[in-house]
């Protein structure tokens, strides 16, 4: 599936598989991330979007998106919530940057911690 925008260019489409290759990189450059790991090893039934190694990417329409990430994070003296917000600021920009599309919710699910 693709996510589709107009704009003074025209029609651009985007592959949710795209944009979750570079919400997973813009994660794996945070401080405090082990790695990403698949929803679908933990959660099984239906997905309704794309998921790829850890990124989840859903279309809302008008050109918004929401994005969930499932993470392993190191304990490396830095709380959790500062590493999940650098998390959400760092996704949220480097998409909006490559894609030129709206996101509107990253959501960081800690699914394990490294000590």
């Amino acid at each position: 599936m693709k996510l589709t925008t107009f704009n003074s260019f025209g029609k651009i489409s985007i592959s949710k598989k795209a944009i979750s290759k570079v919400a997973a990189v813009s994660v794996m450059e945070c401080v405090g991330v082990v790695g990403l790991v698949s929803q679908r090893s933990f959660f099984k039934g239906n997905v309704l979007a794309t998921n790829h190694k850890g990124v989840v990417v859903t279309t809302l329409g008008n050109d918004n998106m929401k994005i969930d990430v499932y993470v392993i994070m190191r304990h490396c003296g830095v709380s959790a919530s500062a590493v999940s917000e650098s998390i959400r600021q760092s996704v949220k920009y480097s998409v909006e940057r490559f894609s030129g599309m709206m996101v509107e919710n990253v959501s960081v699910h800690i699914v394990d911690v490294r000590v």
